[in-house]
């Protein structure tokens, strides 16, 4: 087991691989396990690095809630980097690790190479960010009185994760046992200090419209939560492409891995060639057919 000592707290984390890094950072359901197929390919060409947050273990769960936000999130990514001695990486994360992601292009962008948004969002819309907080309420509320096993077993079984359990039942069967391993008093305190507490993507769009580092929006055609968010992100970073998954849902790394790892492939490969470049400004003429200026 390898860990690193970040902001005070132990993180587990797996490096497989050499060459630039890249690395991985999972979803509320998740953890290192999750970035698997991700992690036997892209560890025979980078070097891949996939940590457990904080909350999940065998790294460290602690019992303050004031050790939970989603600032910590950005700067655990941030503390692998210094532990490993790695100055800029690919980032890559899912759903919970998405916004982390995102957040660390905003506030670190030297330290980014890229950044992989994917399946993140969900609980921005403004008309339903009080609805979003009392089912992350509900749901904490239940992991502090109920074994995680029967928790898991029902958020595991979300609208959003129907797709994967269609598509390939052992796959889903896998999730589910890994979630019901890890810390119920984790998912808690996350729950209630990072997914309800983090801000909406549509507050965002300003820093956004700042950015200039390279970045890749994912998402599941049938991850509903996240669709328009994920065009909201497309349009307000000039730097980015958006990638969109038929016939998905919120667990696209796994429910698609060939599918995800290609897309991630095809984008790090551009940004390493100096490939990867800004938007043309002529494309946001007003008409579908003419050139026009803003204005």
């Amino acid at each position: 087991m390898a860990n690193a000592l970040v902001n005070g707290i132990s993180l587990y984390y797996e490096e497989v691989g050499s060459g630039i890094p890249m690395v991985f950072v999972h979803e509320f359901a998740g953890e290192v396990a999750s970035w698997r197929p991700q992690v036997g390919f892209f560890g025979r060409r980078y070097r891949t690095v996939a940590f457990n947050a904080r909350g999940y273990p065998p790294s460290d769960v602690p019992e303050d809630p004031s050790l939970y936000s989603q600032a910590h999130a950005v700067e655990d990514i941030r503390g692998i980097l210094d532990h490993l001695g790695i100055e800029r990486a690919h980032i890559v994360g899912l759903s919970m690790g998405g916004y982390a992601a995102l957040h660390f292009g905003l506030l670190y962008p030297e330290r980014a190479r890229s950044i992989v948004v994917a399946g993140a969002g969900y609980g921005s819309k403004l008309d339903e960010r009080d609805a979003f907080r009392r089912d992350c309420a509900a749901v904490a509320e239940r992991l502090e009185r109920e074994p995680m096993s029967e928790v898991a077993a029902t958020y595991a079984n979300g609208p959003t994760r129907q797709q994967f359990r269609d598509k390939d039942p052992q796959g889903w069967e896998a999730f589910l046992n890994l979630l019901m391993k890890q810390s119920a008093k984790g998912h808690a305190l996350t729950m209630r200090q990072v997914q309800m507490r983090r801000p909406s993507v549509y507050e965002l769009g300003e820093r956004m419209a700042q950015m200039t580092v390279a970045a890749l929006i994912i998402t599941g055609d049938e991850d509903e939560p996240c669709l328009e968010p994920a065009l909201y992100m497309k349009r307000m970073i000039q730097t980015s492409g958006l990638v969109v998954i038929p016939k998905s849902g919120h667990t696209i790394n796994l429910e698609e891995p060939d599918f995800f790892n290609r897309c991630v492939l095809d984008f790090v490969t551009a940004v390493d060639a100096g490939r990867w470049t800004p938007r043309n400004a002529a494309s946001r003429s007003r008409s579908a057919i003419l050139l026009q200026t803003e204005g």
